[in-house]
């Protein structure tokens, strides 16, 4: 008790001094809502921060300014602020800010992710994008997506008939399937990360990645850890260390013998170069590691959560689907990735589900020297948070932005790849994904596979209006309640 009135005295002092010598008051400052001492706005955001940054932006403007605890924070909630900060001052706000769970779970921020913006994370990021994720490497992994899309196919063929599925489960464990093998080169099972099971690894990891952190808002308190989340931070660390030291190992004895390479083994490779330009070591693998794992396998399993669940919701746009499939690919086959070029309306339902449910919804960035947007005067350190959220369902741009209509992208030239700012389910500019062309594939396989093989329907008498979209905020948004589905397999083999 006593720690917490000295820790509760320590930052009413350091939040005086803040006060007393922030001689930025005279700058320019956009408009905002009035905080309170010490959280500043702390408090108004709620377990679904995006609404609530949405609902100030429909009260204060799409720029607008708050302070999370010591931290200055800009919002960004329209196309155009997103442009501005993404784009043409895309090299002042290049970075990342600080984040305490990366710290431990990111080898000291050696990933991309989180890594702060410099030398080193341009030639990490220049490695992955030439080494790992080249047209022809993603190619090299197509029979590998086949194949495990068609195992879970087989398997939802096998326990269906009139039973009730997770396909929510079912979908998750085959994105994380597909990532294991282009990764590892192998898939884990879930008793080799320990009772918790290997989901409920990446799980926690996801969980407390995105639960606010008081070292996050007020650096200082970052050592006391008053929540104990650096805590389960560095348990979590040493489970993750251990399970990747030991796959790097199994790569390392059996090098010689392999005839195709998966990702860890193209890292070594590199490692052992002489020809790389900066420090490469196991560490470095391990924190690029840990980025794939996180982001492949959540990201994709979630946007096809969301995208069956609004294709469950809307039976027209089913029917439409399934009538353009039958058309392209015929009854007697399943869907090639080679089909993909003709399914234009598998490709408007795939953007509108992104645009409706963003995986990612808010994206933060971190000024690295002092500078003015629209007049405004941003100091270096200060946070901007640009809300793909509120940009993706603002009536301004998307006419009836709460419905779900696939149809808004005919003649449209609005593309998900981070050049046009409405839509940016894989953010742009430097931080931009750089998995997207990869990301994009294994959605479009997924979602058009589940909706060509099967009649999908809801369980219990349930109707389409009453299937719930809830959200559970965390690093990725995903649906609150797992999707219940009674697959009816439709194909004549």
């Amino acid at each position: 008790m006593t720690l917490i009135w000295e820790t509760i005295v320590v930052i009413c002092i350091v939040y005086a001094l803040y006060e007393l010598l922030n001689i930025h008051k005279r700058k320019k400052f956009p408009q905002g809502p009035k905080g309170i001492p010490i959280l500043g706005h702390l408090h108004l955001l709620g377990k679904k921060p995006h609404h609530d940054l949405q609902n100030l932006a429909k009260k204060y403007g799409p720029f607008f300014y708050i302070r999370l605890g010591l931290i200055p924070t800009y919002i960004a909630s329209s196309v155009d602020t997103a442009e501005k900060f993404l784009k043409t001052y895309d090299h002042i706000f290049a970075t990342r800010p600080h984040n305490e769970a990366a710290k431990y779970l990111s080898y000291g921020h050696k990933n991309l992710v989180f890594g702060t913006y410099g030398p080193y994370w341009r030639n990490m990021r220049k490695l992955v994008t030439l080494d790992l994720l080249t047209h022809q490497k993603i190619n090299s992994f197509q029979s590998v997506r086949t194949e495990q899309v068609d195992l879970m196919i087989q398997s939802l063929k096998n326990d269906g008939g009139g039973c009730v599925v997770d396909l929510s489960a079912r979908v998750s464990k085959l994105s994380a399937d597909i990532t294991c093998l282009m990764v590892f080169g192998k898939k884990y099972m879930d008793e080799e990360l320990g009772k918790r099971g290997f989901k409920g690894i990446l799980q926690e990891v996801v969980h407390l990645g995105a639960t606010p952190n008081l070292g996050d808002f007020f650096p200082f308190l970052g050592v006391i850890d008053l929540q104990g989340i650096t805590r389960k931070l560095k348990e979590l660390s040493k489970v993750f260390d251990a399970f990747l030291e030991k796959i790097i190992d199994e790569h390392v004895q059996s090098r010689d013998q392999k005839q195709s390479k998966d990702f860890v083994d193209t890292m070594l490779d590199i490692m052992h170069s002489r020809d790389r330009e900066f420090q490469f070591d196991r560490t470095n693998i391990k924190a690029i590691l840990i980025d794939m794992l996180v982001a492949a396998i959540d990201t994709s399993a979630t946007s096809v959560d969301w995208i069956v669940t609004e294709l469950l919701r809307h039976p027209h746009v089913m029917t439409k689907l399934q009538k353009e499939l039958e058309e392209v690919v015929g009854l007697e086959r399943m869907v090639k990735e080679s089909d993909f070029e003709k399914l234009k309306y598998l490709d408007m339902v795939v953007k509108e589900g992104m645009r409706l449910h963003s995986v990612v919804p808010v994206t933060q960035r971190e000024a690295m020297e002092d500078c003015v947007v629209d007049g405004y005067h941003i100091r270096k350190g200060s946070r901007i948070m640009i809300n793909h959220y509120a940009i993706q369902r603002d009536p301004n741009v998307w006419p009836e932005p709460e419905k779900f209509f696939p149809e808004r992208f005919v003649g449209s030239s609005i593309d998900i790849r981070g050049r046009d700012f409405e839509l940016l389910p894989f953010s742009s500019g430097r931080r931009s994904c750089p998995a997207i062309q990869l990301g994009i594939i294994v959605v479009r396989l997924m979602v058009a596979q589940l909706v060509h093989c099967f009649d999908l329907e809801l369980p219990n008498g349930m109707q389409p209006c009453d299937l719930d979209v809830d959200e559970h905020f965390g690093i990725v948004t995903s649906k609150e309640n797992h999707l219940m589905v009674v697959p009816k397999y439709r194909l004549n083999d």
